[in-house]
């Protein structure tokens, strides 16, 4: 039999050390430790598919808290039975002892055991879908305030008039231009416009 752990964090802002530092006091070999840095709305993750191949029946696997292992209600049901009924791993949730598959294999076990599991999902999946509102809300009330989001305007240069002009009179050529604006074609052509537009509006 060997043992695994399974730790997750949702992006590389986020620290796994509670979780590797769980794993270490179990004593489980750090080879056998497997981390991925990717949301938990799907388990499309490269550890995790890489500990799938690496279990045997008979295996153990630990993880730290349920929304570790994911935070989609229904999947989490199906990697659960994937893994405990199909490969025929015990699986330990260290926060919830309650879910260790090893307690008691008999009918009351294997209900209880469900029974924790179904209500550890809908709180994982729950905390997901209260951080997707409190995010959407966040942002809506910075929007409000006038915050912009997204890459900030690139700044335009203090002679971009005169480049325009000069670019017009076809004395300067397309290289040239966006070399000395320091733009993109693209960007350059958008800029060209509004800036034709103070113009006509100088002019009114």
């Amino acid at each position: 039999m060997e043992i695994y752990g399974y730790c997750r964090i949702s992006d590389s802002s986020q620290n796994e050390g509670r979780q590797i530092l769980a794993m270490n006091e179990l004593q489980i070999s750090p080879s056998n430790v497997f981390t991925d840095k990717q949301s938990g709305k799907d388990f499309n993750r490269p550890a995790y598919n890489n500990l799938i191949s690496n279990l045997k029946s008979g295996d153990l696997l630990y993880i730290k808290s349920i929304d570790r292992l994911g935070r989609n209600y229904e999947d989490i049901q199906n990697q659960w039975r994937v893994l405990t009924k199909e490969k025929g791993v015990d699986i330990a949730v260290i926060d919830m002892p309650l879910s260790d598959t090893r307690l008691r294999k008999d009918l009351m076990g294997t209900f209880i055991a469900d029974l924790v599991l179904g209500l550890l999902s809908f709180v994982a999946q729950n905390e997901r879908d209260n951080i997707r509102q409190r995010k959407a809300e966040g942002i809506a009330a910075a929007r409000i305030r006038g915050v912009r989001f997204g890459r900030p305007n690139k700044a335009i240069p203090h002679n971009f008039g005169e480049l325009v002009k000069a670019w017009d009179k076809k004395l300067l050529s397309k290289e040239e231009i966006l070399k000395m604006c320091d733009m993109s074609e693209s960007t350059f052509y958008r800029r060209r416009k509004v800036q034709h537009r103070i113009k006509q509006g100088e002019n009114k």
